[in-house]
């Protein structure tokens, strides 16, 4: 699983004409299913009106299929909610919700037609969209004598690990938070750093 990945930062639209069809595309982050759903019908409330709002989420990392849906809503089956999908899932950006509305101009674009229109809205909003980067992070208990905190402290920053806590008893104990990507090596790091006495744990 992808470890730092791209995902929405704000909710996004763009518009198209294809045929004197008008497109709507919208867009947003979707962390879970719940949270497109919400989205997803939101938009239907407000294009109520509209011919279609065909819509697809992949609420996961990039290319993830384990939390996702589309709908052709009425469109021929597998011409809208399908290639949306598709191309959610190989944009290479993760947690995100589409909707795109159409309202019919009177000319059909056949299914190869709406294939193309509707994968290709969301192509068009992907790219055009604000992102920001979502990274993994764990929690590590991290134990220690006092001569190794000076040490200890320089080390952080090379594994991007903030300290959440600070607990002086006996020994040091931190709470340490940083990407998940990093975790090994940071517990190895300090572990040689005091010559195997520091104890690492996860925190739940």
């Amino acid at each position: 699983m992808a470890l730092r990945y791209p995902i929405p930062s704000a909710d996004h639209r763009l518009e198209n004409s294809i045929k004197r069809s008008r497109f709507i595309v919208s867009a947003a982050h979707a962390p879970d299913a719940e949270t497109a759903k919400a989205f997803i019908n939101d938009i239907r409330a407000e294009f109520s009106d509209a011919t279609h709002n065909c819509w697809a989420f992949a609420a996961g990392p990039p290319g993830d299929t384990r939390v996702v849906g589309m709908s052709d809503d009425g469109e021929p089956h597998g011409t809208a909610g399908r290639p949306m999908l598709h191309a959610l899932l190989h944009s290479g950006v993760g947690e995100v919700a589409v909707v795109v509305t159409r309202y019919y101009g009177g000319i059909k674009l056949g299914t190869g037609g709406l294939t193309r229109a509707y994968s290709g809205m969301v192509t068009m909003i992907i790219e055009d969209m604000p992102l920001t980067e979502k990274v993994e992070t764990v929690r590590l208990r991290a134990e220690f004598d006092y001569q190794a905190v000076t040490q200890a402290k320089r080390l952080l920053p090379d594994y991007e690990a903030t300290v959440l806590s600070e607990d002086y008893g006996e020994r040091v104990a931190y709470i340490l938070e940083l990407p998940e990507e990093h975790a090994a090596a940071l517990t190895e790091a300090l572990v040689e750093l005091t010559d195997g006495k520091a104890v690492i744990t996860p925190v739940s």
